[in-house]
């Protein structure tokens, strides 16, 4: 009876352990977690994005321009931008930490061709549970004050 117990313990153990998916030879294999954002990219800040934003120039914080770029911000990304936490999309607190400033303006500019061609934009959307940057069809203008504002966070 002991050996029966025994015997009818390790076939549950040993079927219930396998875990992966079956291939086409019926073996299983083992699907690796998704690349993060920072592995689509040797270096996210040597990438600048697609768009018309070739080349920035930062110097000192202009206190102005961030104004604007709030009140832009407040306006027409809020929705889906938290400043302090992910929420729709990433938070831009420390954006230009993780991304050149020319990526940030051409995602600002031209987010349906960046989620299509660009890699971080891509993961950016899949993490984003497919949900698209809406393009508020913002000027390079306005684009380069949301970005001060982004600096001052």
């Amino acid at each position: 009876m002991k050996n029966l117990f025994y015997t009818a313990s390790l076939l549950l153990f040993l079927t219930g352990c396998g875990g992966g998916e079956k291939g086409s030879a019926g073996k299983t294999s083992y699907a690796p977690p998704k690349a993060s954002v920072e592995e689509t990219t040797t270096d996210p800040m040597q990438n600048k994005g697609i768009g018309p934003v070739k080349e920035i120039q930062l110097g000192e914080v202009d206190q102005a321009l961030a104004d604007a770029g709030e009140e832009i911000f407040t306006q027409k990304c809020m929705a889906c931008h938290k400043v302090d936490k992910k929420f729709i999309g990433p938070s831009p607190k420390d954006i230009l930490d993780r991304r050149s400033p020319e990526w940030v303006m051409n995602m600002i500019l031209n987010p349906e061709e960046m989620v299509q061609k660009d890699p971080i934009a891509k993961q950016l959307l899949v993490e984003a549970n497919g949900a698209p940057m809406a393009n508020q069809n913002l000027t390079e203008d306005d684009a380069r004050k949301v970005l001060e504002y982004f600096r001052t966070l």
